[in-house]
């Protein structure tokens, strides 16, 4: 009798446990996500900021017509930054050319129908940056600079008659805020002449300043 009873005790503290123990389940993959999360999705409408390539502006300065001397010149250039390095800009100005130091030695007149001609020009140049950099005002405010090379073709009046023109030259860029800078340039533009006699080619060099506005 005490044994049939130990029995089913054992019997049912065995069926007892094996109830309470959870089945083995399969392992987990590693990378399984163990949470969820419930993520609200928006459209979002991105910004658009201006890139500012494109470049307005005004120059003035000097501009030296050989044989005929200096006087002042201004005019108009717009510009677009291709990548950070290449750039291309056009041109427009206008300057005065006299003939007075050849009135004054030739008895038949000058050179000029008139004591003084207009000289205007247009080009469109290719530019490079070779030095970006740094430009400091005072001693606490830097600004970004950078001086390049350029050169290009266009045409030149001057007495009625337009002469084609290669111009090269070197400048200085300063950005003194986000969409505004200042420049400085130094050209030759080199076109052939005739009003002396024989053909030649002259050299005719331009200093100009300028404000330029980016968009």
């Amino acid at each position: 009798m005490n044994k049939l009873l130990a029995f089913l005790l054992s019997a049912t503290a065995a069926q007892a446990f094996a109830q309470s123990t959870p089945a083995p389940q399969p392992p987990r993959p590693a990378n399984e996500q163990v949470v969820v999360p419930q993520v609200e999705r928006r459209d979002v409408k991105l910004p658009k900021f201006p890139s500012k390539d494109f470049e307005v502006g005004a120059i003035a300065g000097v501009y030296s017509t050989e044989n005929f001397g200096a006087s002042a010149v201004y005019g108009l250039r717009v510009g677009y930054h291709i990548t950070e390095d290449f750039f291309v800009q056009a041109n427009l100005a206008q300057t005065k050319v006299s003939d007075e130091a050849f009135r004054q030695l030739l008895p038949g007149g000058g050179i000029f129908p008139k004591p003084e001609e207009k000289l205007t020009y247009y080009n469109v140049s290719a530019g490079y940056n070779l030095l970006p950099g740094e430009g400091f005002i005072g001693a606490n405010r830097a600004k970004a600079t950078a001086i390049y090379l350029l050169a290009g073709v266009g045409s030149t009046k001057l007495v009625e008659r337009r002469r084609q023109t290669l111009n090269f030259g070197v400048g200085m860029r300063m950005l003194l805020a986000d969409r505004a800078g200042i420049h400085l340039e130094l050209r030759d533009h080199v076109f052939s002449i005739d009003l002396l006699g024989p053909r030649q080619s002259t050299n005719n060099l331009e200093l100009t300043g300028g404000f330029a506005w980016y968009f």
